[in-house]
């Protein structure tokens, strides 16, 4: 069964247009190229400190698949990951899986 991955993220004071840039010229085009189904990217309307996207996954093997794509990657490991720290405080990350109710347009 289908499902979502919603992640919530707390920015760094002032490097929130930076962490968006990287989302959208780095690791969205390269999880896209991988395969990951990205359904939107978001910031909060006032809070500068929270950043949010959605990505789907077919299931939980589809999902352990693009996982390894990713985060195994020679790319992510030296390209990638390297700035994230300077952005994200990644101990206040939240990641929480969803599955769309049966009205959802989100099928």
């Amino acid at each position: 069964m289908a499902f979502y991955e919603l992640r919530q993220y707390k920015v760094l004071p002032g490097k929130m247009d930076q962490w968006v840039k990287f989302m959208e010229d780095e690791i969205i085009p390269f999880q896209v190229s991988k395969g990951m189904v990205i359904c939107g990217s978001f910031r909060h309307e006032t809070d500068e400190s929270v950043y949010i996207w959605i990505r789907r996954f077919e299931s939980e093997e589809h999902r352990v698949k693009l996982y390894a794509a990713v985060y195994e990657s020679a790319y992510w490991k030296e390209r990638i990951a390297p700035p994230i720290p300077s952005m994200l405080d990644r101990s206040a990350m939240v990641v929480q899986r969803i599955v769309p109710t049966a009205l959802s347009i989100l099928q």
